[in-house]
């Protein structure tokens, strides 16, 4: 089901050589075991077969998404809610320090840049080695509780050979972790520095009072509406209940950073 939920629709030769590619001979899928599972998928209205060529139904193509989701880390919601919520907070609280001091525009795109280049690349290494350790550490788990299910089966041979099935799969997800987690990181990164440098930019060259009102106005839609949706979408909460949240928690954020920054 991986493999089809990338490709949509393969010849059944192909399927299977992609299957016989993961074991990389260290076990094989019998073609009696390949079909089996074919026809028991093709019940289940999980894929549609006609011609020699295999297809996921839209039920199929659903669970076949979420399962790539869950296993191989492929939608990297924390990186992006983390992005705009710490490029927001930060650009937040240059431009409002930049504001209450006076700074003068070449003094405030120096501070306001380095420290938004700071947060970015603090977020990119964190979510890189955190996001790793986690996974792999996710990944793991489920391998131990896949193994204890499979040692079950009274058969030694159909048990061996399925161990070292699901051993050759965590292997290739192990990969293929690493790399999703190598995106997501550089996807956080740049999503922190676009997020605050946006506001910023505008809040230097745009002249008073211009300059504070549009920029404080991007930090509200990139808040209010991309992230409260995005946010609402994934989590499937209510976008009101969602709204709330987003705005104490960056509420918090930004007064404790003006705080600290003031007693500092």
């Amino acid at each position: 089901m991986l493999i089809l939920a990338k490709e949509n629709t393969l010849e059944k030769a192909v399927l299977k050589q992609r299957i016989d590619k993961i074991c990389a001979g260290r076990a094989y899928v019998e073609m009696g075991d390949f079909d089996k599972a074919l026809e028991e998928m093709l019940l289940e209205g999980l894929i549609l077969s006609h011609a020699g060529r295999v297809q996921l139904t839209e039920l199929g193509a659903k669970l076949g998404a979420e399962w790539r989701s869950l296993l191989l880390k492929k939608e990297p919601i924390l990186e992006v809610v983390a992005g705009i919520a710490d490029g927001s907070v930060t650009g937040l609280v240059v431009i409002l320090t930049a504001f209450t001091a006076g700074l003068a525009t070449s003094t405030a795109a120096f501070a306001a840049f380095l420290t938004l280049a700071a947060v970015a690349i603090t977020n990119f290494s964190s979510f890189l080695l955190g996001g790793i350790t986690e996974d792999l550490a996710d990944l793991t788990t489920l391998q131990t509780l896949m193994d204890y299910s499979l040692s079950d089966i009274p058969h030694e041979m159909e048990r061996d050979k399925s161990l070292v099935l699901v051993k050759q799969l965590f292997t290739l997800l192990h990969r293929e972790i690493s790399r999703s987690n190598i995106y997501a990181a550089i996807l956080c990164g740049v999503t922190t520095f676009l997020a605050g440098s946006i506001p910023i930019v505008a809040y230097l060259l745009l002249p008073e009072p211009l300059d504070i009102i549009l920029s404080l106005s991007i930090v509200g839609i990139v808040v209010g509406v991309f992230l409260v949706f995005y946010r609402s979408k994934k989590t499937r909460v209510h976008w009101k209940v969602t709204l709330f949240e987003t705005v104490v928690i960056i509420t918090i954020a930004v007064i404790a950073s003006l705080l600290l920054g003031g007693n500092l």
